[in-house]
């Protein structure tokens, strides 16, 4: 059995929520557009909207597969990481994609609506405000948030360090 001083499991804790939240919320809105729901939609753009109007069924996928990963790292923290050897690397992975994807994007996107970056042929001032303030910093949060979480138990006793 792992034990931790209170103060490192309960902050690691945190972050796992934290992350399991950012994600969960993620899902949720696609979920709610997979159902045919239209708020915030806008924020996607209208060149999404018109893409997917008569697809938006492959958003039942998506949302699955991102709530699943949104839970999996807080599950499996709270059983003491089963299968440690394959769980953490999965979700590190992760971490590093969301951090990635999500970094890159909300710093885009801002420079964009600052007039920084011009993109040929404009763009979607909707669509750059989501992925600037809400979408790409949700990922990032998300990422961000299971990374740290990762980090603070990365040493447990009677395993191996990573």
């Amino acid at each position: 059995m792992t034990v931790q001083p209170s103060g490192r499991r309960s902050s690691a804790s945190c972050w796992f929520v934290l992350a399991a939240l950012a994600g969960v919320i993620h899902a949720a809105v696609t979920l709610y557009w997979a159902l045919g729901e239209r708020g915030l939609l806008w924020t996607m753009g209208d060149s999404f909207v018109a893409q997917f109007a008569d697809i938006m069924w492959v958003l039942y996928p998506v949302a699955l597969v991102k709530g699943v990963s949104a839970v999996a790292p807080l599950w499996l923290a709270r059983r003491g990481w089963p299968l440690r050897r394959l769980t953490r690397p999965v979700c590190w992975v992760g971490s590093v994609m969301l951090v990635a994807w999500g970094g890159a994007n909300t710093v885009l996107a801002n420079a964009v609506l600052l007039g920084a970056v011009r993109p040929d042929g404009g763009f979607d001032r909707a669509a750059m405000i989501g992925h600037a303030w809400i979408w790409d910093p949700l990922f990032l949060v998300w990422g961000a948030s299971l990374a740290a979480g990762l980090w603070s138990t990365r040493h447990s006793e009677g395993q191996p360090a990573e």
